[in-house]
């Protein structure tokens, strides 16, 4: 059944279990309207394969940025659903954007980050990726009330995941808040005024390192 009438019929707006091969294994075909930043931060690398029925990414050694995978999709509220496996040193980040809101750097609204022992969720837009924020930080003329406030911008949760083995993750975006929980059980929560941005228009995952991302589900909630 096609994405399209799966978000008519059930407001399921993706899903995506990568079995699938490239036609060519030198080049990025993930096929299914996803998009990287290879060809813009990596001089054109491969930095994602699809392999054993997943998809696997990497930064190439010549980036000069995290890998970002993106797939357009919009809403308010949803459920942001995957299974994922990281190594000890790896990180995988359920980055939400709206490419439309100007108000931020590169559309940057709330970010989940995932690290094997700790759980980070930061309100970007109200925080670090508000232009006149960002425009202060890389100036360093960041002010006591600036660093102040960028202190609560961000909610981290200690986590003992298994490293290398495969975890289910879900992402819920309800109004204000965003939740994580991993393989079934809640991490944390946090509520912030940026997450509640009404048009979100991008999913972004973001790996510093390497990451295997597979079965990706995203359901409308409004």
């Amino acid at each position: 059944m096609s994405t399209q009438a799966l978000a008519q019929d059930h407001t399921v707006l993706l899903v995506d279990d990568f079995d699938r091969n490239e036609t060519d294994d030198s080049k990025e075909q993930i096929g299914n309207d996803w998009r990287t930043n290879s060809q813009s931060r990596a001089k054109g690398t491969k930095q994602v394969d699809l392999a054993n029925g997943a998809m696997h990414i990497t930064k190439a050694a010549v980036a000069d940025h995290g890998v970002s995978v993106t797939h357009e999709v919009a809403f308010k509220d949803a459920t942001i659903e995957l299974r994922f496996k990281i190594g000890a040193k790896d990180d995988l980040g359920i980055n939400i954007a709206d490419m439309k809101e100007k108000s931020v750097h590169a559309g940057h609204i709330c970010i989940a980050r995932i690290k094997p022992k700790r759980v980070e969720i930061t309100d970007l837009k109200t925080g670090r990726m508000n232009q006149e924020m960002r425009k202060r930080r890389q100036a360093q003329s960041e002010t006591a009330a600036d660093k102040k406030l960028l202190k609560t911008k961000s909610k981290y949760f200690d986590v003992d995941l298994d490293v290398d083995a495969w975890h289910q993750l879900k992402v819920t975006v309800a109004q204000d808040t965003l939740t994580v929980h991993v393989d079934g059980k809640e991490i944390g929560s946090f509520q912030s005024p940026g997450i509640g941005h009404q048009t979100k228009s991008r999913l972004r995952l973001a790996v510093n390192r390497e990451a295997w991302v597979d079965d990706v589900k995203i359901t409308r909630l409004n």
